[in-house]
Parts: C-alpha cells; structure tokens; sequence
C-alpha cells in the first residue's frame, strides 16, 4: 500500500512563513488525490487544503484561503503546502493524506492513507 511523509513544520511568529511537504512512495501517484488536514490541541482534525484526482481541482477551507496554497510536483511525487501569514490559531499537527483509490476521494473528506504528521507552532 502507497506511504506518505512529512516535512517541513517548525516554529514561526505570526506572519511568517513555512512550507510543508508530502511524498507518496509509489513513482505513479501524481494523479491521484492528495492533500493537508490539521489537528489543533482539543479539536477535530479539519480539512485544510486538497487537490481533486482530476487536472484542476483545487480546494481550500475558508480559514486558510489567500493565505495557503497546495501544488504538486508530478516529478517528485510530491505535493506542498506553501503557508504565508501564519496565524497563532494555525498551530496544529498537520497530516499528510492521500486516497486508497483513484478517483474516490470529494473535497473536504478524510483520506485512506495518513502520513505522521508534523508540528507547526505560530507564536510570539
């Protein structure tokens, strides 16, 4: 079964900047779904970013728009997370996922495949 990891969290002040990044193990999985949740202390994991199976899809939560934005690098078999003016309510362990089966996964779900996550901290 395909793998994900992270990389890239950290600490930051409020404004700043991290960039995450995911890798899937399997060389084929550029087209497949993937993208970023969060998990705050106390809280729900949430969906943060995504991109659909299909060329352009491309998803966000409202909290992160104008902020956040997901790419992929088809070469690499890697998607980022590019986060600019961070915020201390963006504090969470972000999780990396991807879906089992190509072409299941609808904007906002949970993915069947979960990376460890990473921690990113935004504090003064």
């Amino acid at each position: 079964q395909v793998q994900v990891s992270e990389s890239g969290g950290g600490s930051v002040q409020p404004g700043g900047s991290l960039m995450l990044s995911c890798t899937a193990s399997e060389r084929d999985f550029s087209t497949y779904a993937m993208g970023w949740f969060r998990q705050a202390p106390g809280k729900e994991r949430e969906f943060v970013a995504g991109l659909s199976w299909t060329e352009t899809g491309t998803y966000y939560a409202d909290s992160v728009k104008g902020r956040f934005t997901i790419a992929r690098e088809n070469d690499k078999n890697t998607v980022t997370l590019q986060m600019n003016n961070l915020k201390p309510e963006d504090t969470a362990i972000y999780y990396c996922g991807t879906e089992a089966y190509w072409g299941k996964w609808l904007p906002g779900q949970e993915y069947d495949v979960w990376g460890q996550g990473t921690q990113v901290t935004v504090s003064s």
